[in-house]
């Protein structure tokens, strides 16, 4: 059975489902740990509310709710992964605080329109990072919001219109980019 363990906050130490499959790439401690180093020193998490688009294991959200978060909406297509973040927010008692969605981004971001958030994680996969669907999540950051994209080291940054790059580093085979959009 694969696992994940969530690092810090109210379950830190403990561990949760990442049984999705070979399709998806759950993202390892290490990267984990410094992208929410970044979040917590920019004051990002303690009542944000975050969407975890391309959701995967569901870790990002769940590890957001665990340093603070308020909410967090997943957004998953595939059904195997759907149905383990549906365990590990049972295991984590965080139904209260979550809402998950069986669909694709792209869909959702056709049909909730108003729908805004602190933090915006998109990990999509390494071998179809579909950055013009990424592109489409940024109407939904609050102003000064963060968007975290997940691409392939060896990849090109995209350049998304309405938000700037504040951070972009590399983690062995992964690369992070944080965009912010401006405060209007």
């Amino acid at each position: 059975m694969a696992r994940l363990r969530i690092i810090a906050g109210r379950f830190g130490g403990r561990w949760i489902s990442a049984d999705v499959g070979s399709g998806t790439h759950p993202m390892g401690d290490r990267v984990r740990s410094a992208i929410f180093s970044m979040l917590e020193s920019r004051g990002m998490l303690v009542g944000a509310r975050v969407l975890d688009a391309f959701a995967g294991t569901g870790v990002l959200g769940l590890e957001s709710l665990s340093r603070g978060a308020t909410f967090v909406t997943f957004l998953e297509r595939d059904r195997t992964a759907a149905k383990v973040i549906d365990v590990n927010i049972t295991t984590l008692v965080v139904q209260n605080q979550t809402n998950l969605l069986r669909t694709d981004v792209r869909s959702w971001t056709k049909i909730s329109e108003n729908d805004k958030y602190n933090i915006i994680f998109a990990d999509p996969p390494y071998h179809d990072p579909q950055f013009s669907t990424v592109s489409k999540l940024v109407k939904h950051l609050q102003p000064g919001g963060l968007l975290v994209l997940s691409y392939p080291e060896r990849g090109t940054l995209p350049n998304l219109d309405g938000v700037v790059v504040v951070d972009n580093r590399i983690y062995g085979e992964a690369a992070i980019a944080l965009f912010r959009l401006q405060d209007e």
